[in-house]
């Protein structure tokens, strides 16, 4: 049985543009208004990927940073954020959805508990952060008796034995991790070299769904819609921070947002 993130990719590809996956904290700023975000912008996007808040976020930059803060802040908890799947699961505009976060979240809750909810509550996807492979084996076929994507994630420094690898064992999609930064950085890489070291990588398996992460916004997004898929995210939590700071409402100013994203790779 196919997943919900392969038919994403299949419908794009026959659209001729990549998919736009979009990434948010959950419960930011309070756990009603990021359900709204993303039953809002899911008009828009093709994936949605839900953070979950962490105190000491190793990968994240200062915008996916203040998001968690505000979050944790806000007494968010992971049951809080399952509710908030199901309810975004239930609604109109309801997508393929990818939790991503740090493997102690993971771990403290209990590992076939976590996964017994995600499948409960209608989780596609889980993107973590800090559980590499090959040690990540285990828990990615775990994954999979739960029908969930365990999504890995390659970078500029993987050899190309290690990509192979990688791919070999990944599921309905892989994650490009465009530069060496954390998340929300200037692109510090030329879209040229990132398509470059896209098709070297997406060469070793056609087949296999390649997105790009890292440093896209609306200005370099056009410049890279030839891949399978685009991740936007540290430019949405900037964007929350940018609207409660102008006390504006930012589910209109992301799905405008989200919106003009689409825009510029259809």
């Amino acid at each position: 049985m196919r997943s919900k993130i392969f038919e994403v990719f299949e419908k794009c590809r026959k659209e001729k543009r990549p998919a736009l996956l979009t990434y948010t904290v959950a419960g930011d700023n309070t756990k009603n208004k990021s359900l709204e975000i993303i039953k809002s912008i899911a008009q828009y996007t093709d994936i949605i990927e839900l953070g979950f808040p962490h105190n000491t976020p190793v990968a994240d930059g200062a915008q996916i940073q203040e998001s968690s803060h505000r979050a944790l802040k806000n007494g968010i908890k992971i049951n809080d954020i399952f509710k908030i799947v199901k309810n975004f699961k239930k609604s109109k505009y309801a997508k393929p959805l990818i939790l991503m976060g740090y493997f102690n979240i993971v771990l403290q809750y209990g590992q076939i508990a976590f996964l017994k909810q995600c499948e409960k509550m209608g989780v596609d996807g889980l993107i973590i952060v800090d559980l590499p492979h090959p040690e990540n084996k285990l828990f990615a076929n775990q994954c999979k008796k739960y029908s969930i994507n365990f999504i890995q994630l390659i970078s500029p420094t993987t050899t190309v034995d290690r990509i192979k690898k990688i791919i070999k064992d990944s599921h309905d999609m892989v994650y490009y991790i465009s530069m060496l930064s954390t998340t929300g950085g200037k692109l510090k890489v030329s879209p040229k070299k990132i398509l470059e070291n896209y098709k070297r990588i997406k060469s070793i398996n056609s087949k296999k769904n390649l997105v790009v992460g890292f440093g896209i916004t609306s200005k370099t997004i056009a410049s890279l819609k030839v891949t399978d898929g685009l991740v936007v995210g540290s430019q949405l939590c900037k964007e929350i921070t940018r609207s409660l700071k102008l006390r504006q409402n930012p589910v209109t100013n992301l799905t405008r947002m989200v919106q003009n994203l689409k825009r510029k790779i259809i």
